[in-house]
């Protein structure tokens, strides 16, 4: 299919910009903005493509292009063979336009506002934290005026029928109980719980269900956003995404998914295991149909071996069961409430959990930093989360990134080597993200990325 041209007018986000921030979009050189707007832009365009090489989909379209247009009265957008999948008759689908915009938004602010601004000391704690909490406020994803009930959901985006269906119904009841959801943004488990979540909305006739979906530069190429997101934020790197995740989600679902379910799921234990966040509530379920069980078996088998018996008591596993599911969220959210009540934070953004500084700043997955990651027990357990969270987080990019596959293609597998028991334990979860097509979409053959070194 021939691609489109068009010059797309902004709606009510990001109207008008200077003529330095043009500049810097329309610069194509190594330190301008416009190939990381080109790439992004084309993610979103590219919505309901069922491809996750981010590589692949940069070759397909490689003769995309996006420039900003300096008006007198504005900006627009002007697309040259953009995606025939977003237009209908010839107009952009307004859906797709607005995330257009809020990709537009988020890079001119993150660029502008946080990278060249001195007031955000993006090597200390605090200055991360504050850089996650603009850069959410200005893409008015923050909502101060309502009471704990956005739920996280995470979970693969190459799942069967039968999961995903399960994900759906899991959001529809969390719908029916007056529930926003926040996702990955992307299909599989991050899309099924924001269409069962709004049927349940529909139903209570309940209006302005928030969908908001976080991504990130490097990801949204392979997972770009589902039609269900209303509220899109682009984060400059993983670690500030997964931040953002963490400070606003009141309640966490995490369904059956692959290698980038595991680098979340060990982001938050990196987190819960840490002394200072004991106290803490944090409502984490476990959940998929019944035909999911031995998937979480071994997804607990994997925890236990690894971080010891006691990662068990911060979630609860609960399968085939949607209604369980979201009382269990409907409790936490009371739970959640009362603790941010007496310990004076705010609903809408945890300020209270300690984050430690090393799971702030971005991993590079290289060769180097692969083979040398400190994957042995002679450190806290929160530390051995963070660096197993860091192995998976290099598979992701092998997998499904582009510079992770170039590097792969360059200089081979990466090499993962730690302690013997550690290594089997996780060559044995990754074996079995093979066998069930959990590392890619069903129908593409699947190359390991990595080696295990025992």
């Amino acid at each position: 299919m021939e691609g489109v041209d068009a010059l797309i007018t902004p709606e009510g986000s990001l109207e008008v910009l200077s003529q330095m921030e043009v500049a810097r979009l329309r610069d194509t050189s190594l330190g301008g903005l416009h190939e990381l707007l080109r790439r992004c832009a084309l993610a979103v365009l590219n919505s309901g493509n069922m491809e996750d090489d981010s590589r692949q989909v940069m070759v397909r379209h490689r003769d995309f292009d996006i420039q900003v247009v300096q008006q007198e009265r504005g900006i627009k957008l002007e697309l040259r063979n953009a995606p025939a999948d977003a237009f209908v008759d010839g107009q952009m689908i307004r859906g797709i336009r607005e995330h257009l915009f809020a990709v537009l938004r988020d890079i001119v602010y993150v660029h502008n506002e946080i990278r060249l601004h001195p007031r955000f000391d993006l090597e200390a704690p605090g200055g991360v934290t504050d850089a996650v909490f603009h850069t959410l406020r200005n893409a008015r994803a923050l909502f101060p005026g309502q009471p704990p009930n956005l739920v996280v959901c995470w979970g693969g985006h190459s799942i069967g029928r039968p999961e995903y269906d399960y994900a759906k119904h899991v959001g529809y009841e969390l719908g029916l109980r007056g529930m926003d959801i926040c996702t990955g943004c992307g299909p599989g488990a991050m899309k099924g719980p924001m269409k069962g979540a709004a049927v349940g909305h529909a139903k209570q006739h309940r209006s302005g269900g928030r969908y908001v979906g976080i991504s990130e530069p490097g990801i949204i190429a392979a997972e770009p956003p589902n039609p269900i997101v209303n509220h899109l934020v682009i984060m400059p790197d993983m670690e500030k995404r997964l931040e953002a995740f963490v400070r606003i989600g009141h309640g966490f679902v995490v369904f059956p998914g692959g290698v980038g379910t595991m680098e979340e799921l060990l982001y938050l234990f990196s987190i819960l295991l840490h002394a200072e966040n004991a106290e803490v509530p944090f409502p984490l379920v476990l959940t998929g149909p019944a035909a999911s069980a031995d998937y979480f078996r071994r997804l607990e088998d994997f925890l236990v071996s690894t971080l010891g018996p006691s990662v068990t008591a911060r979630y609860q596993v609960i399968l085939d069961d949607p209604v369980a599911v979201a009382r269990a969220m409907r409790r936490g959210m009371e739970e959640v409430r009362r603790f941010r009540i007496a310990r004076s934070d705010a609903f809408y953004f945890n300020w209270v959990l300690r984050i430690d500084p090393e799971l702030q700043q971005p991993f590079v997955p290289s060769h180097p930093n692969m083979a040398g990651l400190s994957l042995h027990r002679e450190q806290p357990l929160h530390a051995l989360a963070a660096n197993l969270r860091a192995a998976f987080s290099g598979i992701v990019a092998g997998n499904v990134k582009e510079t992770g596959i170039r590097a792969i293609e360059a200089h081979g597998p990466f090499q993962i080597r730690g302690a013997p028991d550690l290594m089997r334990s996780l060559d044995q979860l990754l074996d079995s993200f093979v066998r069930e097509q959990r590392m890619k979409l069903p129908g593409s053959q699947y190359t390991p990325c990595y080696e295990i070194v025992v």
